[in-house]
């Protein structure tokens, strides 16, 4: 038996609870098995994380950068993904490495008070994803089946009772849920793409950082909400406790080919998200940006314009379908985040029911408070907005997973390498910057 003991080195505090202890290492991993086999066992965490890049305050993002800026912000799209694969394979590594998610490392290494802020940040940008959940599946019900966006508001805040009943029935039936949702996902950009024809060679080009991105304050603005929809906080915390519902040995040998294929399983996932991501803003900057309706920013507007100027009859309803389904994947990964956060961070257990009633209540109360003020137009402007608080909000999370996961006594021999350490902190810097830049501007 190999040594175990990166659990414990160099924390303030001992960890004394599993992360999700009810689905803690629930999920069997075949021993001797075939490379395949063994992946399949470890498929299903990294689909989870991708929905979080595919939400509703993604599409809000996407269409108003593809509306305005045609395929220029793709490249935004492009790093934001690379920066997402980076910062998710360090959440992965440091809970299997570790055995504490994100939440319970902050918590076991800052002081009371850091932590404290620390916890109070993170369910600011939770609150900020799971309003964008919330809006983003009323708007899709409005559209499918004419519902008052405040009826939308309240159905989808009932969806909590669904994430309960199905992680009651086993951890995996969750994760092939989500997939199919994804998967229901992709098959309706793959049809709005070829119907769309972009130009092929404007989106390769699209692809290709440009410096307008950061002197034009307007495109700034798009691509920070595009970094801060792309890269959320909670994803972190979510990744870095899911991968532990996987039974591998808890001895090195086992944490290494527990990395190695949980990182595939992110990997691959994560490009699927780059595909619904860089389709929404393909297909934005096809139908509108080249047709003269460059003021196109939100998602009814987008819906109600994409039949007639693409001259079919299912694009407008396969969008809301898209829509619908990626807002309640979001709203089970999300709710899920919030009760990693809340135990991780304060070690406090409370009953998951109320802990997921909490979660929906600070997001359905400022959605209805803006859909009866400000109906459609403000709720729009609210997905864009609720963008920019994520990425504000990201470094605080980022930050520390750089840290830990650059600790040799934290992570032993899991530690990073060198490259990795100097690219990592690259990343967060980059973030740190950009958020800084934001900010200054938004107040000068």
């Amino acid at each position: 038996m190999e040594a175990t003991n990166t659990q414990t080195k160099n924390w303030r505090q001992e960890s004394n609870e599993n992360s999700l202890a009810d689905v803690h290492s629930s999920v069997h991993v075949p021993i001797g098995a075939g490379f395949f086999k063994t992946l399949r066992a470890y498929a299903g965490p990294g689909l989870m994380v991708a929905v979080g890049y595919m939400d509703p305050g993604n599409w809000a993002t996407d269409i108003a950068g593809g509306a305005r800026y045609g395929y220029r912000l793709l490249s935004v799209v492009l790093i934001s993904n690379l920066f997402a694969i980076l910062l998710q394979h360090l959440a992965l590594k440091l809970g299997i490495a570790t055995g504490r998610d994100l939440a319970q490392a902050c918590r076991d290494h800052f002081s009371r008070p850091v932590g404290v802020g620390l916890w109070l940040l993170a369910e600011i940008a939770i609150a900020a994803c799971d309003l964008a959940e919330v809006i983003g599946s009323a708007i899709a019900l409005n559209l499918l089946f004419g519902l008052p966006l405040t009826i939308g508001v309240l159905i989808t805040s009932m969806d909590v009772l669904l994430l309960l009943y199905l992680q009651n029935k086993g951890f995996q039936l969750l994760e092939r849920i989500v997939a199919s949702l994804i998967f229901l996902i992709v098959g309706c950009f793959g049809y709005e793409l070829l119907v769309s024809q972009p130009n092929i060679g404007d989106v390769v080009s699209g692809l290709v950082p440009r410096t307008d991105v950061i002197t034009n304050p307007g495109m700034l603005y798009i691509a920070i909400g595009i970094l801060g929809a792309t890269v959320m906080p909670h994803n972190l915390y979510l990744h870095s406790s899911i991968v532990q519902t996987r039974d591998f040995g808890r001895t090195d040998v086992g944490r290494k080919s527990a990395i190695k294929f949980a990182t595939i399983d992110s990997t691959v996932s994560l490009f699927l998200a780059f595909f619904i991501n860089a389709a929404i803003l393909i297909l934005s900057a096809a139908a509108f940006h080249f047709s003269g309706n460059q003021q196109v920013a939100d998602i009814t507007d987008a819906h109600r314009l994409l039949d007639p100027i693409l001259g079919v009859k299912l694009a407008g309803i396969l969008f809301a379908v898209a829509l619908l389904a990626s807002g309640q994947n979001s709203t089970l990964t999300g709710t899920l985040a919030g009760q990693i956060v809340m135990e991780g961070f304060l070690n406090l257990r409370i009953k998951p029911w109320l802990r997921r009633l909490v979660t929906r209540l600070v997001a359905i109360v400022p959605a209805l408070v803006v859909t009866v003020l400000y109906g459609e137009h403000g709720t729009s402007e609210l997905l864009v907005f609720s963008q920019v608080i994520l990425s504000l909000q990201l470094s605080f999370a980022v930050v520390p997973l750089v840290q830990f996961t650059n600790d040799k006594e934290k992570m032993g021999r899991f530690v990073n390498p060198v490259w990795l350490k100097t690219l990592s902190w690259a990343v967060a810097a980059l973030i740190m910057g950009l958020n800084g830049y934001l900010l200054w501007d938004t107040i000068a």
